[in-house]
């Protein structure tokens, strides 16, 4: 074999398109269309009518040192077939094809420029530049760029491969935190890219050699069926509208009555929701004068006004609006319906999670994904739905004085929110990583249960982190989202980002009083202020982006934005090869990406009995993109062989309930640290996960530490074994060697009794303004420990109530 490290980045450089920069085509509804009638007009989008084309900023010195980074990271590498152990082409041209061959370059060119807004962007920036001269060079790579021949230095692009992959194996073991973040930063970035860029047939070569199929194969049969049997419905000249819009709500989606898109002139977004009951006013336009807040373009009315609509802002929609008050849901996210889900990594990230899932702490230490979509979180997590565990309910009562947790009304908020989702426990099949778990549990003597989930017994679905295909799985765009439009009292902003809560001083009272909300609309490229006066305010736009909004209306509580959670996770992973053998398990079938996300956990090392702060064993969902950023680099070869081993490497988490805390000023700048217990619970877990992972029958087991140390199982003694086990798991979780991922965040706006420590009271109602109040994570008084989206509907479910409460005594007067 033979290891090419030439940056051929003209050969094919056009052949991918980079999903989280592609052209997106939405499916929406006219506005108006639907109001009052069927939904037959249906209006088709593209992003480019809105958007101008995204340009790479890189200067031609950066772009030379990116180029030669991602060909460190990803080089050609000529393999026989026989070397590869597979007759396959498409392996062989997985290992030939370079990161620049296949333009990954210029797509992370672009990506950099356009998309990444962490602070340290800059430094990246100005790193790559250093690596184009001699001198930066050298001060980064040392003694790795001399030479014994003229010229003697050499810039980064100029070295070897070989030397710069030694080069980049320091840096990811360096004892500087700056190199270590380059390091992550470009491991993550080009391997991202690579693993979920899409060629024009919407494919990446490197899928099958990986043995991933991409999309869901049934969504896709599902899709082409849709409209085939629409299509001959149409020739045929004959259907009822009962079924147009039966079928409307099976394909599109059940909210497609109830959206509003901006992307209009402001008198017909105002003509639309005067349909849907809401009063509006339109201010006449004056010459060069642009609206503001005093002078606003559009003034819409109603009795509250939402901002968010995840597990916290579509509980209380759904609520208010079914006991008969108008409600306005503003989503910053965009409505992704059933037939407009991709079920494709890169376009996923990029329209359904919040910063196109590019967040992480400033110092890159803990990795974080969060929903921005319509429904929120909801609507692409992994359909967990765990009660808010007793333990936890008694500390919140009892240290934090919070009487609500253990109220009737908390239990009955639980149980009315399972019932509206269809919490239940069975599984009909289970999942590779899953089976996996339970297997290695069983074998172990550990604990291990079902997790009640939001979707029936036969969800066998791996893609639920992308949307649900068929709305089976029920988050908030499938219930109280739906009890609003329903309702008609209610409507839907999608892609509205509110940018201020308004309020003004209380008559006769010092206090402040919420009056609203501003946000902005654009069309043709002129941007207008509008503003939507309510008799009370609710916010829930997640624990990353509540704070910044209170902070940005003027809120000076300094509980707002500290005591940030976020439930550190750390992984390891076991690798099951495919074999001919009738007694192979997991079956052969079975791939690390299909079935159900989460059906099965460990409660081992939760200490759910003593302290309550333990960590919980779970599985994740990983296709290539993730799965990629994740596993350890040593070398091209290295990484390259352990995509091969993808679709049958099975992974498992420990998930930590933090007592360490961090604090958030926007989503993009987060700081956070953990305390010595909490990285001891993630060392404690971590070494159950390498036992369960070797019980079950995996032949290798690893976990993501830079070193990339893995061992096999079979060809081991037991003191080898425990001797892997435990240095593996006694790694040190704080020097960015190992990544940490956060899927959970909570707790930056406080639930409290005290005006000093919190930043809410338990009805939800902010200290600082009346009628403002909050409805998501950032509520939680402490971490959690398990997934939270029961918890925050249950909250939220009780915040609601008390609103109830304070628009019948306005409705009275």
């Amino acid at each position: 074999m033979e290891e090419k490290g030439e940056r051929n980045s003209r050969s094919s450089s056009g052949s991918f398109s980079l999903g989280v920069s592609d052209v997106k085509v939405h499916t929406v509804v006219e506005l108006g269309a639907c109001v009052g009638g069927g939904c037959d007009d249906v209006h088709v989008e593209t992003e480019k009518e809105r958007k101008k084309p995204l340009k790479n900023t890189l200067s031609q010195r950066q772009m030379k040192s990116l180029v030669a980074i991602c060909d460190t990271i990803l080089p050609s590498i000529i393999m026989d077939n026989n070397v590869v152990g597979s007759s396959d082409e498409s392996v062989a041209a997985f290992y030939r094809t370079s990161a620049s061959m296949a333009g990954t370059p210029e797509r992370l060119g672009i990506l950099i420029s356009e998309k990444l807004q962490h602070p340290s962007t800059w430094l990246f920036r100005m790193t790559l530049w250093l690596l184009s001269t001699w001198l930066g060079t050298f001060i980064l790579c040392g003694m790795a760029s001399l030479s014994t021949k003229f010229p003697f230095f050499h810039s980064f692009p100029h070295l070897s491969l070989h030397k710069r992959q030694q080069v980049m194996q320091s840096w990811s073991l360096s004892y500087f935190t700056l190199l270590k973040m380059f390091f992550r930063s470009a491991k993550l970035l080009t391997l991202l890219v690579f693993f979920t860029q899409l060629d024009e047939a919407k494919d990446n070569p490197s899928w099958k050699a990986i043995g991933y199929s991409g999309p869901d194969p049934e969504f896709k049969a599902q899709l082409k069926n849709h409209f085939l049997h629409k299509t001959s419905k149409v020739e045929g000249q004959k259907e009822r509208k009962e079924d147009a819009n039966d079928d409307a709500e099976e394909v599109i989606g059940p909210l497609h009555k109830g959206l509003v898109h901006l992307n209009y002139p402001r008198d017909i977004i105002a003509d639309t929701l005067r349909r849907f009951g809401f009063p509006v006013t339109v201010t006449p336009r004056k010459t060069k004068v642009s609206s503001n807040l005093s002078s606003p373009s559009l003034v819409i009315q109603c009795d509250a006004v939402v901002v968010g609509s995840g597990s916290g802002g579509g509980v209380v929609a759904g609520v208010l609006a079914r006991a008969g008050y108008k409600v306005l849901v503003l989503e910053k996210g965009s409505y992704s319906a059933r037939n407009n889900l991709s079920l494709l990594e890169g376009p996923t990230m990029d329209q359904m999670y919040l910063s196109n899932g590019f967040l992480s702490t400033d110092d890159m230490s803990v990795l974080i994904l969060a929903g921005s979509t319509v429904g929120g979180g909801s609507a692409i997590n992994w359909s967990a739905s765990i009660k808010t565990p007793q333990h936890v309910c008694k500390e919140w009562c009892d240290s934090h004085e919070l009487e609500l947790f253990e109220s009737k009304l908390y239990e009955e908020a639980m149980n009315v929110v399972c019932e509206k989702m269809g919490v239940q426990s069975e599984i009909e099949e289970e999942g590779f990583n899953n089976a996996v778990l339970r297997k290695g549990c069983q074998e172990m003597g550990y604990p291990v249960s079902n997790i009640p989930r939001n979707a029936p017994p036969d969800h066998y679905c791996g893609w639920c982190c992308m949307g649900c295909k068929d709305g089976r799985k029920k988050g908030t765009s499938e219930t109280w989202l739906v009890d609003l439009v329903k309702s008609g009292n209610g409507a839907i902003l999608p892609s509205c980002e509110a940018i201020q809560v308004l309020h003004k001083r209380k008559k006769g009272s010092g206090r402040k009083i919420a009056s609203g909300v501003a946000f902005v609309i654009e069309y043709n490229g002129s941007k207008e202020i509008c503003v939507v006066e309510s008799k009370v305010t609710i916010v829930a736009c997640g624990a990353l982006s509540t704070p910044a909004l209170l902070k940005r209306s003027g809120l000076k509580n300094p509980n707002i934005g500290r005591n940030l959670h976020l439930h550190p996770v750390t992984m390891a992973w076991g690798y099951f090869p495919d074999s001919p053998s009738p007694d192979l398990w997991p079956e052969e079938h079975k791939k690390s990406y299909q079935g159900g996300i989460m059906t099965a956990m460990s409660t081992v090392v939760a200490d759910f009995d003593k302290s309550g702060y333990g960590a919980m064993i779970q599985t994740p969902a990983l296709h290539p993109g993730m799965f990629s950023v994740l596993m350890p680099w040593t070398s091209g070869m290295d990484i390259k062989d352990r995509m091969r081993k993808y679709s049958r490497t099975a992974h498992v988490f420990a998930l930590a309930r933090d007592q360490g805390s961090g604090t958030v000023n926007s989503p993009n700048h987060i700081s956070y640290k953990m305390t010595d217990v909490d990285k001891e619970n993630l060392r404690k877990g971590i070494e159950k996960v390498l036992r369960i992972l070797a019980a079950a029958g995996a032949e290798e087991i690893g976990t993501h530490h830079n070193k990339g140390r893995k061992l096999n199982v079979k060809h081991v003694s037991y003191h080898e074994f425990e001797k892997f086990v435990k240095e593996e798991s006694s790694r040190d979780l704080s020097d960015l060697s190992i990544p940490l991922c956060s899927a959970h965040q909570m707790g930056s706006c406080r639930m409290g009794n005290d005006p000093k420590e919190s930043v809410v009271n338990q009805m939800g109602e902010t200290w600082e303004v009346e009628g403002l109040y909050l409805a998501d994570t950032s509520v939680f008084p402490t971490a959690l420990g398990v997934n939270p989206m029961v918890t925050v509907q249950a909250i939220a479910y009780c915040t609601a109530q008390s609103i109830l409460q304070v628009l019948r005594r306005k409705r009275s007067r």
